[in-house]
């Protein structure tokens, strides 16, 4: 009797356990079987192993082989496990002699000819693979996702053959000595000059970039919200490494995958209005992450916000608090980070003409209200900022094409400048001060509680609101290089709670 163990990771969520790949040989019957909870893909593995071994010259023994993936409560998904499945295989019938096998960790797809194909969710694994000091084997194709991970050991192969020469000194794999550094300006977002006039919701974007506040545009067709929601990840603060890596590691659990590329640039994410609960929090039978996970330290767009389903929409209101969604089944559960910006946009009623001059709206109160609701309280009162975008003058739109307002570099450098200040004074931004802190970072003094205590009665705000407006104003005096919070930067924070006026009002 022969036993091989080969180390390797599986994918749950966005973490990689690590699995042994026990592969034992006996005497008996011909056979191949895969236990320790396989899915699918993974009991497929049979035939492309046999055939890639076959193919790479070397001898599929005539016995009855079993592999055992251990943990065996733990599930395996995926073609990752093909190649330590061939190297136990190897190792086991005495093909391979390695001593030092328990040193590495293999994970990979094999093709039928024994070419090592990409695999998701490697970012997680060598994160992993870097905290237990081992060297990961992994294909060529995933290896500059390795680039990205400091003080990590991994190489790359294309082929079977490659890999195993490696194993016995024969002909040694190198790694990829570049490591990526600095911020990624590809692909970088349009500049916010091009939008047209809207400098009030500019200043609102500002604001959100500079405290990591969520915003709400309202506005007619063709005002630009869109344009100014696509301009936000221009205007935020480079990421830091570890946001990168947290973000990447999500990203390569994605069917796209993570593109290096895109290292340190924040994701954007903008849902059509018809996805389900699960695309946008994530689930299903093996859980996997949602729009919000994959926007981790980037940018969530919602359009037309109120087309969204109401439950849809609900289930964002614990991850706005805490960051987090966890995603629970019958036999396990899977938190998932989603530290994600909120902006969204809507109409100001069903038609989207309410309040035009031209007198184009046909739409009557009950269904502008209506239309409203569908968006619930709780949710708009975790959302910052609440600004107007008007429609913008056909003079000045069809005026020839000029720069309006100052660059996304140059409003960008003083959010990080704002952003400074704060995580000098507080671990996080603004936006994620608990409301413990608020005395601590955000104190008003007498005349400003006042006045923030008198448009809590005259607007019926919600302590939430109040501490929302605080959180904002904080942002406002940091813009402005203010120790303190004055009552010009009040003032300026209740200007952002539209729908909270128009409630009052009464449309």
């Amino acid at each position: 009797m022969s036993i091989a163990v080969v180390l390797s990771r599986a994918a749950c969520g966005v973490e990689a356990p690590e699995v042994a790949v026990e592969v034992h040989l006996a005497n008996g019957l011909p056979g191949f079987s895969i236990v320790g909870l396989p899915e699918t893909e993974v009991k497929e593995s049979r035939d492309r192993v046999r055939a890639a071994l076959v193919n790479a010259n070397f001898e599929f023994p005539a016995r009855r082989i079993t592999v055992n993936l251990a943990p065996a409560d733990l599930p395996k998904e995926g073609g990752r496990f093909d190649l330590p499945i061939a190297i136990g295989i190897l190792a086991a019938s005495g093909q391979l002699e390695v001593r030092n096998l328990s040193d590495y960790e293999f994970a990979g797809e094999l093709a039928l000819t024994g070419d090592l194909r990409p695999i998701r969710g490697v970012m997680a694994m060598l994160l992993q693979t870097r905290a237990v000091d081992r060297t990961l084997i992994l294909p060529r194709a995933n290896l500059a996702e390795a680039t990205l991970v400091r003080d990590v050991r991994a190489l790359g192969a294309e082929h079977l053959l490659e890999v195993t020469a490696h194993l016995l000194g024969q002909n040694r794999l190198v790694a990829d000595s570049a490591v990526a550094d600095g911020e990624a300006t590809a692909g970088a977002a349009p500049d916010l000059r091009d939008v047209r006039a809207q400098h009030r919701a500019k200043r609102a974007l500002e604001i959100a970039a500079a405290g990591a506040h969520s915003v709400l545009f309202i506005g007619p067709p063709g005002s630009g919200k869109t344009m100014l929601a696509s301009r936000l990840t221009g205007i935020l603060p480079p990421m830091t490494e570890t946001e990168a890596l947290e973000s990447a590691a999500v990203l390569s659990t994605s069917h796209a995958g993570f593109n290096v590329a895109h290292w340190r640039r924040r994701p954007f994410r903008a849902p059509h209005h018809t996805a389900s609960g699960v695309a946008l929090v994530g689930g299903g039978g093996v859980p996997r992450p949602g729009e919000i996970s994959l926007a981790h330290h980037g940018v969530l767009f919602l359009d037309e916000l109120p087309e969204f389903n109401r439950h849809v929409l609900e289930v964002l209101r614990e991850p706005l608090e805490s960051g987090t969604i966890t995603i629970s089944r019958a036999a396990r559960s899977q938190e998932f980070p989603a530290r994600f910006q909120l902006v969204a946009a809507m109409n100001p009623c069903p038609c989207g003409w309410h309040g035009d001059a031209g007198g184009r709206c046909r739409c009557t109160p009950d269904q502008v209200r209506n239309y409203r609701a569908r968006i619930s309280g709780p949710l708009l009162d975790r959302i910052d900022l609440h600004v107007e975008v008007p429609a913008v003058e056909h003079a000045e739109l069809l005026a020839p094409q000029r720069p309006d307002g100052a660059s996304s570099s140059t409003i960008r450098s003083r959010v990080i400048q704002a952003r400074e200040r704060q995580l000098a004074r507080a671990p996080v931004p603004n936006a994620r001060l608990r409301a413990a802190e608020l005395d601590a970072h955000c104190g008003l003094e007498n005349g400003i509680r006042e006045l923030l205590e008198r448009a809590m009665r005259q607007m019926g705000l919600s302590a939430r609101a109040a501490h929302r407006i605080i959180k904002v104003a904080r942002t406002i005096a940091d813009l402005a290089g203010a120790a303190t919070i004055e009552s010009a930067h009040v003032l300026e924070a209740m200007q952002y709670r539209v729908l909270d006026r128009k409630t009052v009002g009464g449309m």
